[in-house]
């Protein structure tokens, strides 16, 4: 009987090798701050990809994914709300694991993380009121609120000779409601935001319009600490799963409407 055992468990083990039992599934092999978690910084004002819920839970594009991708690594999604820059700042001083927050890809940002594969488009428009004079054309003569540290606020308080308006036609507030509240009091005459985000703060506030056109399109991706190649594979490996099964694509339609 014993040697039936035996056997039985030898089979066991070269099927799980032979199956992939160490996959992105084991946790143990991941190296994450918290065994069994993964930490995700955000900033939960950007509407739908990262906002609080009535009941003080978050919800939203980012955070379902997130959630989707630690269920594939088997791991508990933790999410830690902070201001935009310190959710960048977080990931990169190994506080959190990944970064979540409408996070585009850029040059200067893949020299200070990593990257996982985008998972959505992320398209820049600008917000002003019903009746203004603010046109795409003459925004270098207006006052531009913009989120600080994101690409919106990067590029348009560039010089002119780089594409920008000059820092002095810019403002950076801490996240996209204070910048829309700016604009409804005055302060500034438009404000650059990403779409999804734009078109509910303009549902929510009635006086405000979107400028037909697009001011710049880029990619949504999760970034990560530089020094862990192997939860970049998980994370990617993960993505490809939730993509070619539909999960990410599901979870984009829940929130925003297709055209």
């Amino acid at each position: 009987m014993k040697k039936i055992i035996a056997f039985v468990l030898a089979l066991a083990l070269l099927g799980c090798l032979f199956a992939g039992c160490g996959s992105s599934k084991d946790s143990s092999a991941l190296n994450t701050i918290e065994k069994g978690k993964l930490i995700m910084s955000t900033n939960a004002s950007f509407p739908p990809y990262e906002m609080v819920a009535d009941d003080g839970s978050f919800e939203g594009i980012d955070v379902e994914i997130a959630g989707a991708i630690a269920d594939k690594l088997g791991l508990e999604l933790v999410i830690d709300d902070m201001d935009f820059n310190g959710a960048l700042l977080a990931v990169q001083n190994g506080k959190s694991d990944i970064v979540m927050a409408g996070v585009s890809v850029t040059e200067d940002r893949k020299l200070v993380m990593n990257f996982s594969n985008s998972y959505a488009t992320g398209v820049q428009v600008v917000i002003v009121k019903e009746g203004s004079d603010v046109t795409m054309d003459n925004l270098g003569e207006k006052m531009i609120g913009c989120q600080a540290a994101t690409t919106g606020y990067i590029y348009a308080s560039d010089t002119p000779e780089n594409g920008g308006y000059g820092e002095d036609h810019v403002t950076a507030y801490d996240n996209g409601a204070s910048a829309v509240q700016a604009l409804l009091n005055g302060q500034v005459d438009c404000v650059i935001i990403d779409s999804a985000p734009a078109k509910e703060y303009v549902a929510a506030n009635p006086g405000l319009t979107i400028l037909e056109g697009t001011w710049v399109e880029e990619d949504y991706a999760i970034g990560l600490n530089k020094d862990n190649a192997a939860l970049l594979d998980a994370v990617n490996q993960a993505l490809d799963e939730l993509t070619k099964d539909g999960t990410i694509q599901r979870i984009i339609d829940k929130y925003i409407a297709a055209n």
